[in-house]
């Protein structure tokens, strides 16, 4: 059984760490040892997992998307969020961790983060620890 975890972003491209929330749902789950995928199931937004222990790592990262993939320059979508969609690619949609005495198996900075690229939206994100 998989669980949802709720995200409200504030601003149209942030990462938001989401790593206690995630930590919560393994712990919930009374699963020793094995295995957790988080997954975003939208298409304007992505996850990842990387330092969480300085905030710039997180700018820059959102700078060099926001100069690799510009919003606004002439893309086929005619939503106007062709920028969104590409970054959220980029990013990928799920992460899989290892869960080792009811603990996600993490770095010691490293931190799991959902990526919005076309907010601020209400957003979810799904749990699944087996």
């Amino acid at each position: 059984m998989s669980t949802t975890i709720p995200v409200k972003t504030r601003s149209r491209i942030e990462m938001v760490d989401i790593t206690s929330s995630v930590q919560q749902e393994v712990a919930n789950s009374g699963i020793q040892g094995g295995i957790c995928v988080v997954y975003v199931p939208h298409t304007t937004a992505g996850i990842t997992i990387n330092e969480g222990a300085d905030p710039a790592v997180c700018q820059d990262i959102l700078n060099k998307l926001n100069e690799l993939v510009p919003a606004g320059r002439g893309y086929l979508h005619m939503e106007g969020n062709a920028d969104s969609h590409i970054k959220a690619s980029l990013m990928g949609s799920s992460v899989t961790l290892i869960v080792e005495n009811s603990k996600l198996l993490l770095g010691t900075w490293q931190k799991i983060f959902f990526c919005e690229f076309d907010g601020p939206r209400s957003r979810r994100v799904y749990v699944k620890v087996a």
